[in-house]
C-alpha cells in the first residue's frame, strides 16, 4: 500500500528519447535472455530499490539506496532504525557502468532515493544531522540530486520533509510539515503534513481538500500533482490515515478532488503525462477496496477477481493500469493490467502476484510468492507470465521486478548467496540482448573493487559488498 512505502520511505519527462528495442516475432516467442548487472552495495550487506516508483529511466540509469557499514544508532529499536538491517544507507545512482555514491546533507547519516526522472534527475530524502525536537528521532529533508551533487529543499517551517517525485524540468512533488501541531499527522510527524511543489528554488504548499494534510506522491512533465488529502475532519475507521481521506489532482493553479467510488475513503498512487490518476478506493458501503482510474472526467471502478481489496501501483501514459486484485476469500491475489475498459487477470507463478511496472508496448513486470513473501520476480508478455530467474545464472533469485522502461529494461531486487536461508537482497538491472548473442546472454557483472572517491560520493564501477 501506498502507505507503507511513503512512511517507510521517509523514516528509512521527457530527454532525448533512446531508440526502443524492437523485439522479432521469433524473440517474443521464445523470450529474452538478459545481461544482468548486480549494482552492488556500500561496504554494508544489502541494497534496495523503492517501490510504487520510478526507479529506472528509459535510459537505462537506475536509483536506489544501499547499506553502507555504519549502524544505526537506534539499534534494536526497529521502528527507529532507517533500514530494516539497522544499517546506514546512502542513495546510488548507476548508469553505464558507474555506480555513484550520492551525497548526504551535512551531518546527515543516511539518505534514500525516492525517484528518478527520465532527465536523471533524482527525488530523495537525507538526514540533517539534527534531531526532532517533536519525536526525538533524526530529522529528514527533501533533498534533489543533479548531476551527483545534493539540494536541500527544505521544509513548510516544521522540522521534516520528503521529495517523493521528480519530473524531467526539476520540479519536486512530496511533503513537508509546517509549525501548526497536529495529532493526526499523516506521517506522525506531531505537526500538519502538506503536499507541495518546489520549482525555481521556493518550496510551495499546495493546501488541503479541506482537511488539515495532505502529501503528494507523483508528478507529471506537465507540472501536476497528486496524491491523498483528508477532505475534512471526521475520524474514519476505513482509511490508512486517521481521517477520512481524498486524492487530489492539482492542475498547476488549484487543488481539485477527485472524489471516491461512493465509499468514503480513497487515494491515489501513480499518475501519467496525460494528467489520469490511478489509485484505491473504497466502494458503496465500504465493503470493499477497489482500484481506479481518473480519466480526466471520471473516477472508473477497475472491478474485482470477486475478493474485497484491490491496489493500483502504476501506470503508462495510455492509460493502462497495473497492480492485484483480491480473489474470494481474501487469501490469495493476482496481479492485473486494465486496458481499454477491460481487467485482466495475469494470473501467478505461485499462489500470489502483484504488478508493479509497466511500459508503453505493454510489458509488465511484478512479483509472486506464497502470499506475502514474493520468491519469483515476473516478466509479463504476449499473454504469458515469465519467471525471470530462469533467464539468469543458478545463483541469484529474483524476487521483485519493479522498473520496465520501453528498452525492455528491468529494474529488479534479488537475492544472491549469504545471510543464512533467506538470503542478501541486492538492486539487479537487466538488460535484454539479442539470443544469438552467446557471449552476453545471461552474463552476470560481477563485484568490482571501489576506484576512486571523490568529495561524498564514490566514483567507478561497481563497489564490493565484502
Amino acid at each position: 500500500m501506498k502507505t507503507h512505502q511513503a512512511i517507510a520511505a521517509l523514516v528509512t519527462l521527457f530527454a532525448l528519447l533512446a531508440v526502443p528495442v524492437r523485439l522479432s516475432a521469433q524473440q517474443q516467442k521464445n523470450h529474452l535472455r538478459y545481461k544482468i548487472v548486480d549494482l552492488g552495495t556500500f561496504g554494508g550487506p544489502q541494497s534496495y530499490l523503492t517501490f510504487y516508483a520510478q526507479v529506472l529511466n528509459r535510459h537505462g540509469v537506475v536509483a536506489g539506496y544501499s547499506d553502507t557499514t555504519s549502524p544505526d544508532p537506534n539499534f534494536p529499536n526497529f521502528g527507529a532504525c532507517f533500514n530494516p538491517d539497522c544499517l546506514f544507507s546512502d542513495g546510488f545512482q548507476w548508469q553505464n557502468g558507474t555506480l555513484t555514491d550520492l551525497e548526504k546533507l551535512p551531518h546527515g547519516a543516511a539518505a534514500q532515493t525516492e525517484w528518478i526522472s527520465d532527465s536523471g534527475l533524482i527525488a530523495g530524502v537525507s538526514e540533517n544531522g539534527l534531531k526532532d525536537p517533536i519525536t526525538g528521532l533524526p530529522e529528514i529533508r527533501a533533498v534533489l540530486w543533479q548531476n551527483g551533487e545534493i539540494r536541500n529543499l527544505g521544509t513548510l517551517g516544521g522540522h521534516e520533509s520528503g521529495a517523493l517525485s521528480v519530473n524531467s524540468s526539476g520540479q519536486v512533488a512530496g511533503v513537508a510539515s509546517n509549525k501548526v501541531p497536529d495529532s493526526d499527522s499523516m506521517f506522525g510527524w506531531g505537526a500538519q503534513t502538506r503536499a507541495f511543489i518546489w520549482q525555481n528554488g521556493m518550496m510551495t504548499d499546495l493546501g488541503t481538500l479541506g482537511g488539515t494534510d495532505a502529501f503528494a506522491v507523483a508528478i507529471n512533465d506537465r507540472g501536476w500533482v497528486t496524491g491523498p488529502s483528508y477532505s475534512d475532519t471526521n475520524a474514519s475507521t476505513n482509511c490508512p490515515w486517521p481521517l477520512t481521506t481524498h486524492p487530489f489532482l492539482f492542475d498547476g493553479h488549484s487543488m481539485h478532488d477527485l472524489g471516491t467510488l461512493g465509499g468514503s475513503c480513497a487515494f491515489s498512487n501513480a499518475m501519467n503525462n496525460r494528467g489520469q490518476v490511478a489509485g484505491d478506493s473504497n466502494i458503496n458501503g465500504d465493503t470493499a477496496l477497489h482500484p481506479f482510474l481518473w480519466d480526466g472526467e471520471t473516477m472508473i471502478d477497475l472491478g474485482s477477481f470477486g475478493g474485497t481489496s484491490g491496489d493500483a501501483t502504476f501506470m503508462n501514459d495510455a492509460g493502462e493500469v497495473v497492480g492485484s486484485m483480491n480473489l474470494p476469500g481474501d487469501q490469495t491475489w493476482h496481479a492485473f493490467r486494465w486496458k481499454d475498459g477491460k481487467v485482466r487477470d495475469l494470473g501467478t507463478l505461485d499462489k500470489c502476484s502483484t504488478a508493479w511496472g509497466i511500459n508503453s508496448t505493454g510489458q509488465i513486470v511484478g512479483a509472486s510468492g506464497d502470499c506475502g513473501i514474493a520468491v519469483h520476480a515476473f516478466l509479463w508478455e504476449d499473454g504469458r507470465m515469465i519467471d525471470l530467474t530462469k533467464l539468469i545464472p543458478p545463483h541469484i533469485e529474483l524476487t521483485y521486478a519493479l522498473s520496465i522502461n520501453d528498452r525492455g529494461q528491468i529494474a529488479a531486487i534479488g537475492r544472491v548467496p549469504g545471510g543464512g536461508d533467506v538470503g542478501i537482497q541486492h538492486a539487479f538491472l537487466l538488460t535484454p540482448v539479442d539470443e544469438n548473442d552467446v557471449q552476453d546472454a545471461t552474463a552476470v557483472t560481477e563485484p568490482q573493487p571501489r576506484i576512486e572517491r571523490e568529495g561524498h560520493r564514490y566514483i567507478g564501477t561497481r563497489p564490493s559488498n565484502q
